[in-house]
């Protein structure tokens, strides 16, 4: 098992890699679909905030959404051609920035023992974490395919982590490798 501490920088590394993908797009490039059946940037940077709220609030701690409007329109579940009507930019980097802060508040508590059952909810939050992480980059390699091949905006290069490698093309952090 890992330190959570060292998996929140890998999180915090993942998140920062995202916004480098998308902090200098405009905001009609966030929302731009290459067509009915893709997902804007903007929908993927408020998915990545959605699912980890949810995997927080439902492995860890029941707590509410920061913005539960988005819940529905952030879902994977919903159809990609449903997918058109997003928030504001402002309004997804607040969600972000929100969930983000919920993340390292309720990890923290972990880490620090301040839970019931902190030796099993430290093993559940570093799965949790390697998930978020993962997750994150999963969507950041759609975001740079839309960034790069449909909007012509070079690609910032690879976090440095001895934990970051790529499979099947694929940002991925593996500590156990």
């Amino acid at each position: 098992m890992h330190e959570l501490t060292a998996l929140l920088r890998e999180y915090d590394r993942a998140r920062t890699y995202t916004d480098e993908l998308w902090k200098d797009l405009t905001p009609d490039e966030v929302t731009w679909r290459p067509h009915e059946n893709s997902s804007a940037i903007g929908w993927h940077l408020g998915h990545q905030a959605h699912v980890a709220h949810f995997m927080i609030r439902n492995l860890t701690a029941a707590e509410p959404s920061p913005d539960p409007e988005l819940d529905a329109v952030m879902d994977s579940a919903n159809p990609e051609k449903f997918r058109g009507a997003l928030p504001t930019v402002e309004r997804l980097t607040a969600f972000r920035d929100a969930v983000a802060e919920r993340v390292h508040a309720r990890i923290g508590d972990i880490a620090a023992g301040k839970v019931g059952a902190p030796a099993q909810l430290t093993i559940v939050a570093d799965h949790l974490l390697l998930a978020l992480i993962n997750h994150e980059y999963q969507h950041d390699q759609w975001i740079s395919e839309v960034r790069a091949d449909n909007l012509g905006h070079p690609l910032p290069p690879d976090p440095a982590s001895d934990w970051i490698g790529r499979v099947d093309g694929y940002l991925v952090c593996n500590p156990y490798a």
